[in-house]
């Protein structure tokens, strides 16, 4: 009986270490694919090869971390690919775009998938989008902006991120906004702010130019993320901020959801638990790591990072949006 319960005492001790030296054995010698859903050169992409740089020393075992690209559909292409028929071992990261959480809830049947259903590792940074108007229009102030009779702003098409956000501004604030459609690109659209042709845009505050800002020749209205980064005026309220009505601000949630989740990573739902937590323990550790912040700042990129719990948590509140709201956000994304 004795050495019977020395051996349980024993096999007790060493179960902790013993599980931690599985994940360990597992990952050493392996390789840990970032798979982003988009192709190479784009922020996505950008993101996806700073964090490989990084990732790999905080894994235990320390694998090998590459980046892969799979472009396809806005990247649904990689996500579905994700859900169904990714390894689910834990060697296996998606990078993607967020806008399809909140199109999984406003069509559900275009999406096909469940945000629920992934292993959420974490989000390196907010998409930090703002709303303003060309310095010569005149419209110098939130204020000036809501009593201005009509305001020009382009886009590309409807379903767009400048799109959603333009109609946002009209539709739970009340600007009095004429969209022109049909521009090709972001680029035109700048020409456009240029020459007088459009008031205003709304869009990534990272791809506004530094002569712009530096000239001042933007004023700077509202902002969509929670986050006031260096650089950006203090001016620039959490739009949040300025609705009181609770179904405008859950509307307002669930539209600018991507906003907040903007660089996020999933895993399939079938990774093991350990593996799951020790890739969630890296990436908050790398989020941290000196050397991974200084890569990221001499690429211009910007770090407000959530953890898989974090995101994870949001997620699932998303997903509890009363129906009425849905409805809301699929009329103002224009769905």
């Amino acid at each position: 009986m004795r050495l019977l319960m020395s051996t349980a005492v024993l096999l007790l001790l060493h179960a902790a270490p013993a599980a931690a030296q599985d994940v360990a054995s597992f990952y050493k010698g392996k390789s840990v694919r970032i798979v982003v859903g988009f192709s190479s050169g784009g922020g996505y992409d950008l993101y996806a090869r700073v964090l490989s740089r990084h990732l790999g020393k905080y894994i235990p075992g320390n694998p090998t971390v590459i980046v892969q690209n799979q472009p396809g559909a806005a990247s649904l292409t990689s996500v579905r690919y994700t859900s169904a028929a990714a390894p689910a071992d834990g060697t296996f990261i998606n990078a993607f775009n967020p806008g399809l959480i909140t199109q999984s809830l406003t069509v559900p049947k275009k999406v096909g998938v469940n945000f629920l259903d992934f292993g959420w590792v974490g989000n390196i940074s907010e998409d930090f989008r703002v709303c303003h108007t060309w310095h010569a229009a005149g419209i110098k102030t939130w204020k000036d902006l809501l009593a201005r009779p009509r305001v020009n702003v382009g886009n590309t098409g409807v379903g767009t991120s400048a799109y959603i956000d333009s109609r946002i501004l009209s539709d739970l604030f009340g600007v009095k906004l004429h969209q022109v459609m049909g521009y090709p690109g972001s680029a035109e659209k700048k020409i456009a702010l240029e020459r007088g042709e459009l008031d205003g845009d709304c869009g990534s505050w990272t791809s506004l130019p530094d002569e712009w800002l530096r000239d001042k020749k933007l004023d700077i209205h509202i902002r969509y993320s929670k986050t006031l980064v260096p650089g950006m005026p203090a001016e620039a309220i959490n739009a949040r901020e300025y609705l009181t009505d609770p179904k405008k601000r859950q509307t307002f949630d669930l539209l600018t959801a991507s906003a907040l989740i903007g660089r996020p990573y999933i895993v399939p739902k079938a990774v093991p638990a350990d593996r799951l937590a020790a890739l969630r323990t890296a990436f908050d550790a790398t989020m941290k790591d000196p050397d991974f912040l200084a890569d990221a700042a001499k690429q211009r990129l910007i770090v407000t990072a959530m953890t898989g719990t974090e995101v994870e948590d949001f997620i699932k509140e998303l997903y509890k949006t009363p129906a009425d709201v849905v409805d809301s956000a699929r009329t103002i994304s224009g769905e």
